[in-house]
């Protein structure tokens, strides 16, 4: 392969450092493979994995529905049995440990398909499950899969009233408080909850012996944790005695309510917000309303569910939903720093496809931001009601790598850019932060309402949506004294823990959200150089493994002690590095090792595959691998590696660009 040479202000690096050389050839073939998977309208979508969980409620619904003969549903089984632990159990996430609610679920559809509860990994997983807590331990979605199925009460699931859709907007529990996510579960769910349906199982399926006597499962941490969950709990069984004796004067109204809600939503959308749980609370609910099984609004549903599915000849497995603008982005931005020109057919298509898909009606986003106008970008392929920072940032950045060569179509990008760009502003949090999908929807009281513990009900600011966001305001020339960026890096230096990591929610963990805010606050125009800077960077390299790789489990999430502790990946050390780049360290030896097990690990066709998962859906409760992670993230850190020009701790299209942008996007 031809030598890249490097474009740093007249200097021969390549000669200077060998390394180069093999860094040039990767960074080709890199391209050359993400060039070759292309689709043929411009974008980029990777598979995303969750875990077991997906195929269990997936078999537990066809079986609901009445389609559990079918091939796929066989498939699906067998695909749980492979993901077993020699343990016993089933984890959420590889490299982890058995978890109750995932256990539970896939032992129960195991027994459903018709295995044996005697043979060996049905004993297995009964034993771990049972050292779990069994059913009593598992989490109120769960139990309320299980209620559906007979195989728990209804009484020993928390109420879930359809009522609450009928609270003000002002009111502090009404269904805008809490995360989008958690609305699209939840509303379908009250129709649920409310319906109690009974689906029959044979009884060689049921599962008594996984109950144990119940014991405290969580033990408040504060005064008020403990108030607010004592009121709660009280506010819980009065509702359910209010259920049993008929008093239910607003029912009618509320399951009205409801369906027009989810009815509103599905405009525009692939499926209730575009993802799994939403989509199967949603088949459900319908059915409870009466829907028949060929009315063309629940089949519309199912092909939804179907479209999640990935199947080879002997399993299936399911996506929780599809990444096309996620990935689309991320792809641009590392195209663009491996040298692809701005007006390079290949990013041109995905721009196009990109400005496609912007936001142009208003969404949920609107009850919390009232003065704002639609704008943004959402994840999947159709989900205008839900548009996040997160895309919105990270498209916003991408857009910037991109010039259209006729004035009319890149002043159509522009337009878009700015109503990204203000809407993002708008969506900026009272701390400075961003969230994901709401304004301010960070009312921890909510937490402690019964069905919470699903671990998601707010989305308040987070460390690494924030760090991105600055450089997406960079990458598009608002300048570094502009409020909102000077807000947005307050509230990062205020989020800096003391050994100098930053936490991340959205990848994992503490690698992902230092380098994120490393990289906000550089292009926020701080200077690195300082100690507290210099603290994260020694933390990076005091993590790095024996092979020169970085890497951490999602068990940080529930030890901090673990943070930055786990077998090596191309993503994480793709973070890793990026993170040392950001505070200057281009050169050292912690970075030669890393740089070089990334070549060592690229694969024959020049991607790159993370053996273990460095995504996460809710801390502590889903995590993902996004398939594309590896190759995009270790693509960017080569290309960053090979490129010197400027200052010592600047990057590509950092510093010569920043003018040039403020003109074109009218920022001052």
């Amino acid at each position: 392969m031809p030598v890249r040479k490097d474009t740093g202000s007249g200097s021969d690096s390549v000669q200077r450092n060998p390394i180069r050389t093999s860094v040039a050839n990767a960074v080709d073939a890199a391209k050359r493979y993400l060039l070759a998977t292309q689709a043929a309208d411009g974008h980029w979508v990777g598979e995303l994995e969750g875990d077991t969980i997906l195929e269990s409620e997936y078999v537990l619904t066809m079986h609901f529905l009445g389609r559990a003969g079918e091939e796929r549903i066989r498939k699906a089984a067998e695909h749980l049995r492979r993901k077993q632990l020699p343990t016993g159990g089933w984890a959420i996430y590889e490299g982890g440990p058995a978890e109750v609610s995932a256990s539970v679920k896939a032992y129960f559809v195991l027994k459903l398909m018709g295995d044996d509860p005697a043979a060996p990994h049905m004993a297995r997983a009964r034993e771990t499950i049972l050292s779990l807590g069994g059913i009593e331990a598992c989490n109120s979605f769960t139990r309320i899969y299980l209620a559906i199925f007979g195989q728990c009460s209804w009484d020993d699931t928390p109420a879930v009233p359809p009522e609450i859709v009928l609270l003000p907007d002002s009111f502090i529990f009404n269904i805008y408080k809490m995360s989008s996510w958690s609305r699209g579960i939840v509303v379908p769910l009250s129709i649920i909850w409310a319906k109690k349906p009974y689906c029959p199982v044979p009884d060689h399926a049921a599962i008594p012996e996984l109950h144990v006597p119940r014991t405290a499962t969580h033990v408040p941490r504060s005064r008020r944790e403990r108030s607010w969950r004592g009121f709660f709990t009280r506010i819980d069984r009065w509702l359910k005695r209010a259920e049993a004796a008929g008093f239910t004067p607003f029912r009618k109204r509320a399951l009205e309510v409801c369906e027009a809600w989810i009815h509103e939503r599905l405009v525009k959308s692939d499926g209730l917000g575009a993802i799994f749980p939403p989509i199967i609370n949603t088949i459900i609910a319908f059915r409870c309303l009466g829907y028949a099984m060929e009315d063309p609004r629940l089949l519309a549903q199912v092909r939804e569910l179907e479209k999640l599915e990935v199947e080879d000849d002997e399993t299936l497995h399911l996506q929780p939903c599809f990444s096309p603008i996620w990935d689309t982005a991320l792809v641009i931005e590392a195209l663009s720093d491996a040298g692809l020109a701005p007006s390079d057919p290949t990013l041109l298509k995905a721009g196009r496809w990109l400005l496609d898909r912007e936001v142009k009606e208003v969404g949920d986003w609107k009850k919390a931001c009232p003065a704002a106008e639609p704008g943004g970008w959402y994840f999947e392929y159709a989900n205008e009601w839900y548009p996040d920072t997160d895309d919105t940032a990270e498209v916003l950045t991408a857009l910037s790598r991109v010039r259209f060569p006729g004035e009319s179509e890149d002043l159509a990008r522009e337009g878009a850019v700015a109503r990204g760009q203000a809407w993002m502003m708008a969506m900026q949090n009272r701390d400075g932060g961003w969230g994901a999908f709401d304004k301010d929807c960070d009312n921890e009281v909510l937490t402690y309402i019964p069905f919470a513990d699903h671990n998601a009900m707010i989305d308040p600011s987070c460390e690494d949506i924030t760090g991105r966001a600055l450089e997406a305001f960079h990458s598009i020339g608002v300048p570094a004294g502009h409020p909102a960026v000077r807000r947005a890096a307050a509230f990062l230096d205020a989020k800096q823990l003391p050994d100098g990591t930053w936490y991340g929610r959205w990848g994992c963990n503490y690698i992902y959200g230092s380098f994120l805010a490393l990289r906000g606050l550089l292009h926020a125009g701080e200077d690195l150089r300082q100690p507290r800077f210099q603290q994260t960077a020694d933390w990076i390299r005091s993590r790095q493994n024996p092979d020169g790789g970085w890497g951490e489990l999602p068990h940080s999430y529930d030890d901090p002690l673990t943070k930055g502790i786990g077998p090596s990946t191309p993503s994480q050390t793709a973070w890793a590095l990026v993170g040392l780049f950001s505070t200057g360290d281009r050169d050292s030896d912690a970075v030669r090792r890393g740089v070089e097990y990334l070549l060592a690990n690229q694969q024959y066709d020049g991607s790159w595959k993370d053996d273990h998962w460095t995504a996460t859906g809710f801390p502590k409760v889903f995590y993902l691998r996004y398939h594309l992670y590896a190759t995009v993230f270790s693509l960017r850190a080569l290309a960053l590696y090979t490129r010197e020009s400027g200052p010592k701790n600047r990057f590509p299209h950092d510093a010569g660009e920043t003018a040039e942008r403020a003109t074109e996007h009218g920022v001052n």
